[in-house]
């Protein structure tokens, strides 16, 4: 068994994003417990780094959650965060596609709430520690092409609300994370430039300084193309349709990253 004061378990870790933050949580002295689909890649992220270890799982199977959980416990005795960044993403341009948007659904948000079942109790009776849930600033009003990715996280930005707001009598922080475009293997898919594209290393970094020495509810960056769009959310629907439908938008986010250079 591991003895160390700090453990985190994170899930989505064998690339981008998760990878990147369980090696800055290592370097930083932490216990790591890494999930993802892909054993070989978390075994590869565990060479030569004694803090990290590996617990291969598929958070679309509800009762694999629960027993991954339990083999945590039993290796780490505690468990002080937990990160759930599992995610899949596919564009859908012109067409809905239920079993497209199905799966996404499935990893995304199910996943995410299969990972809440197993640990909720635990933390309840624990009285303290830390959940984030990574969703997308692309939950925040609907985009172009993304009716299924951006629905996913839509829901997860509601369900983490309602679970800041559950968890709070117990003492146990909630953290809500809506990256913007971070390069990584899913947004590779994209076909048109990003705009404030973020290397996985930075976002991890704004990620592990959040979690670990923020207060603020969310994590969200980057900072220009975040009040970019919370500015868009509270304009009316008829304002912000006809704006995405000119792009009007779009030309803005690029403009400020020429006016940030």
């Amino acid at each position: 068994m591991i003895e160390i004061s700090k453990k985190i378990w994170i899930t989505g870790a064998s690339s981008g994003i998760g990878k990147e933050l369980a090696l800055k949580f290592a370097d930083n002295g932490w216990n790591v417990a890494v999930s993802a689909r892909r054993k070989n890649l978390l075994e590869k992220l565990c060479e030569n780094n004694k803090n990290i270890r590996p617990f291969p799982l598929d958070v679309t199977r509800n009762e694999d959650v629960k027993e991954t959980f339990k083999k945590i416990l039993n290796e780490f005795t505690d468990l002080d965060v937990c990160v759930f960044n599992s995610g899949i993403y596919s564009r859908n341009a012109e067409n809905i596609n239920t079993k497209s948007i199905r799966t996404i659904m499935e990893t995304n948000f199910f996943g995410t709430t299969n990972c809440l079942e197993a640990v909720l109790e635990f933390f309840k009776l624990r009285k303290k520690g830390h959940i984030s849930i990574v969703a997308s600033t692309a939950g925040y009003r609907g985009l172009y092409s993304t009716s299924g990715y951006g629905a996913s996280k839509a829901a997860l930005i509601n369900l983490t609300e309602s679970l800041y707001l559950m968890m709070y009598k117990y003492g146990v922080k909630v953290t809500l994370i809506n990256p913007g475009f971070v390069k990584t293997p899913l947004t590779e898919q994209n076909d048109f430039e990003m705009p404030f594209l973020t290397m996985p290393d930075e976002a991890a970094n704004k990620i592990y300084n959040g979690i670990t020495k923020g207060k603020r509810f969310e994590i969200a960056f980057p900072k220009i193309y975040i009040i970019l769009l919370k500015l868009m959310r509270v304009l009316p629907y008829k304002i912000y349709l006809l704006l995405m439908l000119k792009k009007v938008i779009y030309k803005l986010m690029y403009r400020s990253k020429k006016m940030n250079k």
